[in-house]
């Protein structure tokens, strides 16, 4: 565990030695190509933020189905794998180091993105709207996948690891969080299966628990971390017992070794967030749910999630809006307002790469290259 509350100095995270303790969070921002392939936009918005202690670049499916909405990103072709490694090449060119966050949509999904019917663990659809290339639409039921499914899956994810460290990050971060696939495997409301993969706690995390075993086999658990959501019900999933199914998730973990646990929104003063601590024996990585975004607030935040017993705290929206948050939290320097018009459905430079750093210096914008992706200009 984590020795000091000052987020600013340097930290380890298995083999990699970082500068600080601080961790972008991955966030997902629609500026990939329509084959998820990622852009030299890309580059360049990860490279300015670098001096991040690790980037943890936002979610990338390892299958087709799996994609969520337009433009994400991907990582199960070459031509996936080249693009990311523009990525790494210039952060790392920077003094940047990166994982690749692993991301399937399960029922997050629509025929409309991918021409694909999506996979779930049970026939129950989003009970939203989702966003598509023709704009919001309602969703449709998934397919409930079989046992051959669930297997090929898996090997997707472990593909798509490899992939990953051929295009030159350091790791991955398996996404069990935020009602996505691995997640609605473990909530009660979307996983109504009668298998080996539903019903008890121990039986409903074993997914999860398959998905990040293959992707250690095939990269090495101090390669792999895992991000997770207790009590999170995004994209309308429900735990009734969230204490008891991270249990049996991290007791059937704990053994490999793997190189971080990641919680989304991190409460210290929470039951669940300090049973999890208690009871993982490796890094973990706090996500502290800020509300306020001024410098005071965010510093404060990071000192809090290290003196509750996190080893490394992940930030969102303060990297976002600030390719140099690092600095400006040494100074104590002012930080800019997250620009929310610009965060997904839209394409360009604006509200991703023009942040203004503290000297002044910005990524060039091109001024026709922000549309909204339901075909109407932002100004």
């Amino acid at each position: 565990m984590t020795q000091t509350t000052d987020f600013l100095a340097p930290a380890r995270l298995g083999r990699l030695a970082l500068p600080n303790h601080l961790v972008m969070a991955p966030l997902t921002r629609n500026r990939a190509a329509a084959d998820g392939t990622p852009t030299p936009l890309m580059a360049a918005h990860y490279a300015q933020r670098a001096s991040a202690g690790l980037i943890v670049a936002e979610g990338s499916t390892p299958n087709a189905v799996g994609q969520t909405y337009p433009d994400i990103t991907a990582i199960h072709t070459e031509r996936h794998v080249a693009g990311w490694r523009q990525v790494t090449d210039a952060v790392r060119a920077a003094g940047g180091r990166m994982y690749l966050q692993l991301q399937h949509g399960g029922r997050v999904s629509h025929p409309a993105t991918t021409g694909l019917t999506p996979v779930a663990p049970s026939p129950l659809p989003l009970p939203e709207t989702i966003f598509t290339p023709g704009g919001h639409r309602p969703a449709v039921v998934p397919r409930a996948m079989t046992a051959d499914d669930i297997r090929a899956t898996i090997a997707d994810f472990a593909a798509a690891a490899r992939r990953a460290v051929a295009a030159g990050f350091e790791g991955v971060e398996v996404h069990s969080a935020n009602g996505m696939l691995l997640h609605q495997f473990l909530a009660d409301n979307t996983n109504r299966r009668e298998d080996g993969y539903g019903g008890s706690a121990r039986q409903r995390v074993r997914f999860a628990a398959e998905v990040t075993e293959a992707v250690a086999d095939a990269i090495g658990a101090d390669r792999v971390g895992i991000r997770v959501s207790p009590a999170s019900t995004v994209n309308g999933v429900l735990e009734e017992d969230t204490d008891g199914l991270y249990a049996a998730l991290l007791d059937r973990l704990k053994g490999l070794d793997l190189a971080y646990l990641h919680l989304v929104r991190s409460d210290p003063a929470s039951g669940w967030y300090r049973r999890i601590r208690a009871g993982w024996p490796g890094v973990l990585i706090g996500n502290p749910d800020l509300t306020d975004l001024t410098a005071e607030a965010v510093a404060r935040a990071a000192r809090g999630m290290l003196a509750a017993g996190a080893d490394l705290v992940a930030l969102g929206r303060p990297f976002l809006a600030n390719p140099d948050l690092v600095e400006r939290l040494r100074r104590g320097a002012p930080l800019n307002p997250v620009r929310d018009r610009y965060f997904m459905y839209v394409g360009g430079a604006e509200g991703y790469n023009d942040y203004p750093a503290l000297d002044g210096q910005t990524a060039p914008v091109s001024s026709d290259s922000m549309v909204a992706r339901d075909g109407a200009r932002v100004a």
